[in-house]
């Protein structure tokens, strides 16, 4: 007995959604890998796509690294407060700092960093890319590839890279401060703490993991942009939304895995 066709109509739909997701993700593991082709190329870094490239770093991430810092700043010396004061009325102060270092630094920064690179940077450059689209610009460039969305893309990893590792030292001179003072007779104690958080493990998955949020936060709006139809922007939007956050979670998920289990 043949299907009913009330029943072959989801499957079928169903079936294109699946294959048009598999797609939309292989089209963005074949732009990631040819940009890191053209990032590899000493032909990439002429003159011209150097200017662009400077240009666009000093744009995504000149204006918000102070301001970012000093936020970063003050929300980490309230959550160091709340953390130290908990943890003295329970009798746990020794294990205050490690839990400050393993929190923050660890797991809230990098996140934050990257979430605050893509809506100042790579989002609006995302947007910039589809209008040039809609107007018809984008086809008159010889290789928008190489002179467009390179630059883009390496000024928003290496944004949320610097916004990560500036909050990260931030935040520990302020959890020394909080702790012991303004004075450099807990600096042996502090170190051997901060150290015994970062063993060889877990500093390499450290690294990985924002290197894996700068690119995810570069690339993932980029490349929707560049695979939707030039009309349908407000969806375009919301699906580079949706993967970005997948594929942070994705990849925090992985990095706790690998750091306490």
């Amino acid at each position: 007995m043949p299907p009913s066709p009330a029943l072959t109509h989801p499957l079928a739909r169903g079936g294109r959604a699946l294959v048009q997701w598999l797609a939309g993700w292989w089209r963005m593991v074949h732009l990631a890998a040819m940009l890191l082709a053209l990032a590899l190329s000493p032909s990439s870094y002429a003159p011209a796509q150097r200017r662009a490239l400077e240009r666009h770093i000093v744009q995504a991430a000149g204006p918000a690294l102070l301001w970012f810092s000093v936020v970063s700043m003050l929300i980490s010396l309230v959550l160091i407060r709340i953390v130290l004061v908990t943890a003295l009325s329970y009798g746990l102060s020794q294990y205050a700092l490690e839990m400050v270092v393993r929190v923050l630094v660890l797991e809230l920064i990098p996140l934050t960093a990257a979430l605050f690179a893509a809506l100042r940077a790579t989002i609006p450059q995302a947007a910039e890319m589809a209008l040039m689209r809609s107007s018809g610009q984008w086809e008159q460039l010889p290789d928008p590839l190489r002179t467009e969305v390179l630059p883009r893309v390496g000024a928003g990893v290496f944004c949320a890279l610097l916004l990560a590792a500036v909050s990260c030292v931030v935040t520990l001179v302020v959890a020394y401060v909080s702790v012991y003072g303004f004075t450099g007779a807990g600096f042996a104690a502090y170190t051997h703490t901060v150290g015994h958080v970062f063993s060889p493990a877990v500093s390499l998955i450290f690294g990985l993991k924002i290197l894996l949020f700068g690119a995810t936060v570069a690339l993932v709006p980029v490349a929707t942009v560049l695979e939707a139809p030039r009309e349908a922007r407000t969806s375009t939007e919301l699906r580079g939304l949706i993967r970005m956050f997948t594929v942070l979670v994705l990849v925090e998920a992985g990095s706790l895995v690998g750091n306490y289990y």
